[in-house]
C-alpha cells in the first residue's frame, strides 16, 4: 500500500483494501481454524492448510464452496491483508518454499487483517459529509494505521492491536453519532442487543444504532435501514429481502454474504450484491470462517 490512503479517492481506497488472491499465498486457507458444522464440512486446525488448497494457492472448490459444505468460506474477507503480508511484510515470501517463515507469517496475518479492517472503516468514515468535522482526526488515524501495516513482522507481532483498535472504535462511534443525527429524530438504539430471530418486517430503522447487535435469522424484509450503523452487526441468515440499506454505515461485504436478500434489496453503492441472493449463483472469497468478522464493537 505505497500510496497514502488519505489522499486517494474513495474508489482507490476500497480497491487497495480488497483481497487480491493472485498476490497472496493462501493465508486465509491456512491460518484460521474451523470445526465441522453447518459452515464447514470438516475440522481444520489453525496453521494447517485446507485440503482444498491447491499448489498454486488457489481453492480447488472455489465455485462449489456452498454445495460442498463450506459456506463459511464465502463470508470471509481479509480486506487485502493477505497480499500485504505476502508482498510487503515478507517481501513476496512463500511459506511452502521457505518453511522457516511460516510460523511468523501465520502470526502476522490476523494482526494485519485487523489493521486493514480498521482502514476500511476509517476510509468509509472519510466519505461521510456529516462527519466532516472529524475528518482531520480520521485522516490522522488512517496515516498511523497505514504506518503500522508497513512495520516489520516482529513489530507487528508485538503490537498492542487491541489498544489501537479501541482508540479508533471511539472515533468511529463519534462518526456514527453525527451521521445518525441527520435523521432528525430519536433513532432506535439496539447496540449489542440480542435480536436473534426477531421480526422487523417493514420496520423503520433509519439511523438505528445496531452496532454489534445479533440479528441472526431476523426478519428484516422491507425494513428501512438507511443511515443505520451496522458495524459488527451479526446478520447471519437474516432476511433482507426488499430492505433498503442505502446509506447504512460500516456495513461490509462479508455481512451481506452472510445474509439473505433478493433483487429488491438495496445495498450501499460501495458493496456488491451477493450472487447467491435470489438464486443468482454463489459468491465467495478464497477461504476463512463464518460469523461476525468485526472486532470493533
Amino acid at each position: 500500500m505505497p500510496e497514502e490512503l488519505r489522499s486517494a479517492t474513495p474508489d482507490e481506497r476500497r480497491r487497495r483494501l480488497r483481497a487480491d488472491c493472485a498476490r497472496c499465498v493462501g493465508l486465509c486457507c491456512v491460518v484460521p481454524a474451523f470445526a465441522a458444522s453447518s459452515d464447514f464440512a470438516i475440522d481444520k486446525d489453525g496453521g494447517k492448510p485446507c485440503p482444498n488448497l491447491r499448489t498454486d494457492f488457489r481453492c480447488g472448490i472455489h465455485e462449489q464452496l456452498r454445495d460442498k459444505g463450506f459456506p463459511g468460506c464465502t463470508v470471509y474477507d481479509c480486506f487485502g491483508a493477505g497480499q500485504q503480508v505476502t508482498q510487503v511484510s515478507f517481501g513476496g515470501g512463500d511459506w511452502r518454499r521457505t518453511p522457516a517463515i511460516a510460523g511468523r507469517m501465520f502470526e502476522v496475518f490476523p494482526i494485519m487483517r485487523q489493521l486493514h479492517e480498521l482502514l476500511w472503516y476509517l476510509s468509509e468514515a472519510l466519505t461521510l459529509d456529516a462527519a466532516r468535522g472529524l475528518h482531520g482526526e480520521l485522516g490522522a488515524a488512517v496515516d498511523e494505521t497505514e504506518r503500522l501495516t508497513r512495520g516489520e513482522p516482529d513489530d507487528l507481532v508485538a503490537l498492542n492491536v487491541g489498544k489501537h483498535r479501541r482508540g479508533i472504535a471511539n472515533l468511529l462511534r463519534r462518526t456514527s453519532a453525527l451521521v445518525r443525527a441527520e435523521v432528525g429524530r430519536s433513532t432506535p438504539d439496539h447496540a449489542g442487543a440480542d435480536l436473534i430471530g426477531k421480526g422487523f418486517r417493514g420496520a423503520d430503522l433509519r439511523g438505528a444504532d445496531l452496532r454489534g447487535a445479533f440479528l441472526i435469522a431476523a426478519d428484516l424484509r422491507g425494513a428501512d435501514l438507511r443511515g443505520a450503523d451496522l458495524l459488527g452487526t451479526d446478520l447471519r441468515g437474516a432476511n433482507l429481502a426488499g430492505a433498503d440499506l442505502v446509506g447504512a454505515i460500516f456495513l461490509t461485504q462479508p455481512q451481506l454474504e452472510a445474509a439473505r436478500g433478493d433483487v429488491a434489496t438495496r445495498p450501499p453503492a460501495q458493496l456488491t450484491r451477493p450472487r447467491h441472493w435470489a438464486g443468482s449463483g454463489d459468491a465467495c472469497s478464497r477461504g476463512g470462517r463464518s460469523g461476525p468478522t468485526n472486532s470493533m464493537t
